[in-house]
This record gives structure tokens, C-alpha cells and sequence, in this order.
């Protein structure tokens, strides 16, 4: 599609905003993908193009996250399985499922996450010195990544939610490492959907690049906020970034 510079730097600036959002909390592809959508690029397009912004952002975020020490590697092989099965099954069932079937549960899902992190955070954002749980001594926390990948793969829009509840909620990582892995998994997951998308001729390149830069920058400056910021205010920003996804998803 054929953008005007202004336009594609506004596309950029809220992709930048998107992606400090991103890499703090989750929620910032409902910004973005309506974005698109306003200026006519179609939603299978928008969803499809996002993407190659969310590599590149989760790509800069780990990076960002791994140079301050905060990239725990202990347990990656077991945790990326169900997250890449889930995302080749959600990618592959794009044209199949109607993703308004999936909405109820990822809203009630979302909602409870919300009220918990406000109410009994540590349920959510475990405290510092708790112990982690092992993937291969948690068996709930298979399914559970199972379906987030699915979800992922599928949709995208507010699975940084989705990961957080289960890799913080359910494996007990503190919350700074858990954004780690959160990005780890996206990218996983991203790729797979990427090759999807590219064979079914779903990417606009272009528009994909401009996304990709406001992503990368955007994700630099929401790791410098998350280093610097106190757990409460993690905690306080991923309740009201919640509240958001859950409208922005109702509304859709």
C-alpha cells in the first residue's frame, strides 16, 4: 500500500509507543493494528505486517533485558516447546477459526489477571527470592503455554498478558525476568507465524520495515523503564494496562 511520509511516521510513532508498552506490560499491537486498519490496510494484512514489528521489537527487548543480567536461560528448551507447538497450530488455524470464538475466553482470562495483580499481586508478580518453578515439575504450566502459543500464533493482540500470567503467575519467575521470557516466546512463536503469513503472501514489507523501527525503539526505552522502575509501579502499570486490553478487546 502506498503511505505519505506523515503518514508512515505517525505509523512509526505508534509503534514506538506500542513497543515500550510491549516490553513493560502487553497490549500494544490494540494500538497498533486499529491504527493500520483506519489508514485501509485490511485486517489480515495489519495482523499478518504487525508481526514483523513484534520480532524485531521482542528481539531488542531481550537483548536490552540480557545486557542488564536479567535473561534466565535455565529451563528455555522445556518452555519453548508448548510455546511453538501452540504457535504453528494458532498460525496454521488463521483462515479457519473465527478469532471472535477465542475472545470470551482471553477476556475473562484477562480480567481475572487484573483483579488478581491489583488485589493479591503476588499471586501474579511473585516476590523477589521466591523459587521457580521447573517446567518439567509443573505440569499445568504445559497446556498453559500450549494455549498461549496458540493464541499467539492466531491473534497476537494481548498475549503479553496471556505470558506473564503463566510464566510469572505459574513458574514463579520474578517479574523483570518474566518480561525476559515473555519476549523470548514471542519471538519463538513470531517466526513460525511469520512463515505462515509470508507463504500465504499476508506481509507488506514496506510498511513492515517502518513498523519494525518504531518497535526497536520503543522497546530500548520500555527496558530502561522497566530496569528503573520499582515492582509496585510494574505492578500498578500492567493492572491498568489490563483494564485497556480488556476494552480494547471488548470493543474490537
Amino acid at each position: 500500500m502506498d503511505f505519505s511520509f506523515i503518514q508512515f511516521l505517525m505509523i512509526a510513532f505508534v509503534a514506538l509507543i506500542a513497543g515500550a508498552i510491549n516490553t513493560i506490560a502487553g497490549a500494544g499491537s490494540s494500538l497498533v493494528i486499529p491504527s493500520l486498519m483506519v489508514l485501509g490496510v485490511p485486517a489480515d494484512i495489519a495482523n499478518a505486517t504487525n508481526r514483523v514489528g513484534i520480532l524485531a521489537q521482542s528481539s531488542s527487548a531481550l537483548q536490552g533485558f540480557s545486557s542488564h543480567g536479567k535473561f534466565d536461560m535455565s529451563d528455555l528448551l522445556f518452555i519453548l516447546v508448548p510455546i511453538l507447538l501452540g504457535g504453528l497450530i494458532g498460525s496454521l488455524s488463521i483462515t479457519s477459526i473465527d478469532p471472535s470464538l477465542v475472545k470470551p475466553v482471553i477476556l475473562i482470562t484477562m480480567i481475572t489477571m487484573a483483579v488478581i495483580t491489583y488485589y493479591k499481586p503476588s499471586v501474579v508478580v511473585p516476590p523477589e527470592g521466591t523459587p521457580i518453578n521447573l517446567m518439567r515439575n509443573t505440569p499445568k504450566a504445559w497446556p498453559a503455554l500450549l494455549f498461549v502459543g496458540f493464541y499467539g500464533g492466531l491473534i497476537q493482540a494481548g498475549v503479553g498478558f496471556l505470558l506473564i500470567a503463566s510464566i510469572a503467575g505459574i513458574l514463579r519467575y520474578d517479574i523483570l525476568r518474566t518480561n525476559a521470557l515473555k519476549h523470548l516466546c514471542m519471538i519463538a512463536f513470531t517466526m513460525v507465524s511469520l512463515v505462515v503469513f509470508i507463504m500465504h503472501g499476508l506481509i507488506d514489507w514496506k510498511l513492515g520495515g517502518v513498523l519494525a523501527i518504531g518497535y526497536i525503539i520503543g522497546a530500548q526505552l520500555g527496558v530502561s523503564l522497566a530496569i528503573k522502575a520499582s515492582p509496585k509501579a510494574i505492578k500498578d502499570f500492567l493492572f491498568f494496562m489490563t483494564l485497556f486490553a480488556c476494552i480494547a478487546a471488548f470493543l474490537s
